[in-house]
């Protein structure tokens, strides 16, 4: 599934999203919010019975925008000051270049999510081979922030991930340099799925791209 973003509604310096009223933010967080699926429709376990033929997939990408959507909504709904709010993005901010929500649920199978799965930011379509994708990291301790918990009412069916990508790869260029859409492209044993959007301009931003 593709989602196109329409041109940053604010710059990054900029406080002005502490004026949001509650349903811009809501509807501002839901733009980079994607769904997928991690393996087919139709899986063999063979032998392996306790294992999920295939996952439901949700993917939000935490982009600039849309932490501060989320921390807007969390003043609001919890009577935080300005400052609080803004402290809840320079961590979330802090803690990785850039941040996605993943949510899976294990269809046809245990339920259970095995602990050798794999998640990688690249641009769309990118060779195995091209050193283009980058590897992302579990973060302890993300879901204490507001401004990481996206804007939808927690789904209690999937299992909730936040994982931290660099934007620069091993040679200090930005990953997705050029590329009109980013790919999250999720493994999980044999089987993978992917989500993508198009690359918002205050991603490229933080990534150091320069405007052409």
């Amino acid at each position: 599934m593709l989602v196109v973003v329409t041109p940053t509604l604010f710059a990054q310096t900029d406080d002005g999203w502490l004026q949001w009223p509650e349903k811009t933010a809501v509807e501002l967080g839901r733009r980079m919010r994607v769904s997928g699926r991690v393996g087919g429709f139709w899986g063999i376990r063979g032998l392996h019975t306790e294992r999920a033929m295939n996952f439901e997939l949700r993917a939000t990408w935490m982009t600039p925008e849309v932490l501060r959507a989320s921390a807007r909504i969390a003043q609001l709904r919890g009577r935080r000051s300005a400052a609080e709010a803004t402290r809840l993005v320079h961590a979330a901010e802090a803690a990785a270049d850039t941040i996605v929500m993943v949510e899976l649920d294990p269809r046809e199978g245990s339920g259970v999510i095995p602990l050798d799965w794999a998640a990688y930011l690249q641009p769309k379509g990118a060779a195995l081979d091209s050193g283009r994708a980058v590897a992302g990291t579990l973060l302890k301790g993300a879901r204490d922030n507001p401004a990481l918990a996206g804007v939808e009412k927690r789904d209690y069916d999937f299992d909730v991930f936040f994982l931290g990508f660099p934007l620069q790869d091993s040679e200090g260029r930005f990953v997705l340099a050029g590329a009109a859409q980013a790919e999250l492209v999720i493994r999980i044993g044999s089987s993978e799925g992917s989500v993508r959007w198009t690359v918002p301009e205050s991603i490229r931003q933080r990534g150091g791209e320069r405007p052409n």
